[in-house]
């Protein structure tokens, strides 16, 4: 099979492929893969990030089958594939990582299955070691207020000060904050537009703090409306490593002993959001989460909070000392 190259689109792609190799059209082997991972990439707007991740999953399956003379993927049956997760997790893989591994393994099969490759999913049913859940690290809100009011004496300090200001008013991820250009900031009616994962733009509301900060900042940039909000070295965008080395220098000037990173802004954000409004659904769509699920994790934090209030408050919540 040739390597992949642009054509005119993913149906007449397949439909090549189909006559190509006549047996099945998606092979399980590394050009098959490749097919997936382009159909990832155009029909589904997956990030270069997840892609990599995806192709490292997929990559790990067909080398432990080739190691046991199955050249293709496609022809694992579930027992085969059972055994390859039972491996990996003999070798030490960590099991959120063997979970994100079967999860890219689900569904390259089920592509596979919805383009007749083959007659059902090896994956289907199999599951992967439990995770423990890690409830995501957040600032209290004197800790984030105290981080996002740093000096404003000069330029730098004013370009950090809008930085964090939006961070924290927006919940941004990184990848938005960084390739966010001044015609996406409607700092007027308190708004920014981000495109998120999977390539979906959402709108989300900018705190009156934050417009303020982001409107004295690009005062003594005099940029244009397509000019980088947040530029880095040459001009562009500002790089997301610079970001979280900046961030984390910032949090140590302003007494806060603890890795703040730019998620742990995004986390305290919808953290803090919860804890006010109750509001689940609401953070959901602030956040650009696809499933619910994924925002649920903030309920647990918001649970946290409380238990902590009721064993501080309550006098009958915890046993006195040296009581009988």
């Amino acid at each position: 099979m040739h390597p992949p190259r642009p054509v005119r689109s993913q149906t007449a792609r397949f439909a090549r492929i189909i006559g190509d190799h006549g047996r099945h059209p998606f092979p399980g082997t590394m050009s098959g893969i490749e097919d997936f991972l382009l159909h990832l990439r155009v029909e589904r707007a997956m990030s270069t990030h997840t892609l990599d991740a995806y192709r490292r999953d997929l990559e790990a399956l067909q080398g432990w089958a080739q190691a046991r003379g199955a050249a293709d993927v496609a022809a694992l049956d579930g027992s085969r594939l059972r055994e390859f997760v039972a491996a990996e997790h003999r070798r030490g893989l960590a099991p959120k990582s063997l979970q994100r591994r079967l999860s890219a393994c689900r569904s390259y099969y089920a592509w596979l299955l919805k383009n007749g490759a083959i007659p059902a999913s090896p994956a289907a049913g199999l599951r992967a070691p439990r995770a423990p859940r890690r409830l995501p690290q957040v600032l209290d809100v004197d800790e984030a207020v105290r981080l996002v009011e740093v000096p404003t004496d000069t330029p730098l300090g004013l370009r950090d000060r809008a930085l964090l200001e939006l961070f924290y008013s927006s919940g941004l991820r990184l990848s938005e904050l960084c390739a966010l250009r001044w015609r996406d900031l409607h700092l007027e009616e308190g708004l920014v537009t981000v495109l998120g994962k999977g390539g979906k733009q959402r709108s989300v509301p900018v705190g009156s703090h934050a417009r303020r900060a982001l409107a004295q900042w690009r005062a003594t940039t005099g940029a244009g409306t397509d000019d980088p909000v947040f530029p880095g070295r040459g001009g562009g965008p500002i790089g997301p490593r610079a970001v979280q080395v900046r961030i984390r220098h910032l949090a140590a000037r302003q007494g806060l002993f603890k890795h703040v990173h730019p998620h742990m802004l995004r986390h305290s954000f919808a953290s803090h959001v919860l804890e006010s409004s109750g509001d689940l659904r609401g953070v959901q769509e602030l956040l650009g989460h696809a499933d619910i699920a994924t925002t649920q994790i903030y309920t647990h934090l918001d649970f946290q909070h409380l238990a902590k209030v009721y064993d501080a408050a309550h006098p009958r919540a915890k046993r006195k000392k040296g009581a009988g």
